[in-house]
């Protein structure tokens, strides 16, 4: 997902802050599953933070994309409803 953005965060020279980060590379445009996004639209998600690493940078974008990185929300063959949850509607193809 993230393919798009790898150079542009290696190419930076650390640390940089999260509001540094947004201007450097927030024109960048991700790719998602369901649409895209850019850099700036993830990385406002966060709180002000100081990356110290191209690595750094990449785990909090992971962690600030929108619902668009995601394949079919609630969807999951292999992890059981916990107890006291609603799960999603079985759906039959």
């Amino acid at each position: 997902m993230l393919a798009e953005a790898t150079e542009t965060y290696d190419a930076q020279t650390y640390p940089l802050t999260t509001e540094e980060l947004i201007e450097a590379v927030g024109d960048t445009t991700l790719e998602l599953p369901n649409g895209t996004e850019t850099l700036a639209d993830a990385l406002g998600r966060l709180t002000s933070e100081t990356y110290e690493t191209p690595e750094e940078a990449r785990l909090a974008t992971y962690s600030a994309v929108s619902s668009k990185a995601i394949g079919r929300k609630g969807y999951s063959d292999r992890d059981p409803v916990a107890m006291g949850e609603g799960g999603p509607d079985q759906v039959s193809f």
